[in-house]
């Protein structure tokens, strides 16, 4: 999984139309070795512009919503309360 932080929001009229209802985010990972790309995520956790999320990729993304054919490659699936690391 991946942490991030909800950087915007993406609107599009025209698309496949297995995206339709979904509501898609820009995220932003926080905790990752390349916190440069940002990817656009379907969120399932009411996610909004600056939550900290958590978000899964690739065929995980596509079983959370029980559907194997949707073209996602990445889900919004919790929002982060707060993060505790160890100090090293």
């Amino acid at each position: 999984m991946i942490i991030g932080e909800v950087v915007g929001s993406v609107w599009a009229t025209r698309k496949d139309e297995r995206l339709n209802g979904l509501k898609l985010l820009v995220v932003k990972p926080t905790y990752a070795k390349d916190m440069s790309s940002s990817f656009v995520a379907a969120d399932l956790a009411s996610a909004g512009v600056g939550d900290t999320v958590l978000v899964t990729k690739g065929s995980s993304a596509r079983s959370a919503f029980g559907k194997e054919r949707i073209p996602i490659d990445s889900v919004i699936v919790g929002v982060v309360d707060s993060i505790d690391l160890a100090e090293s």
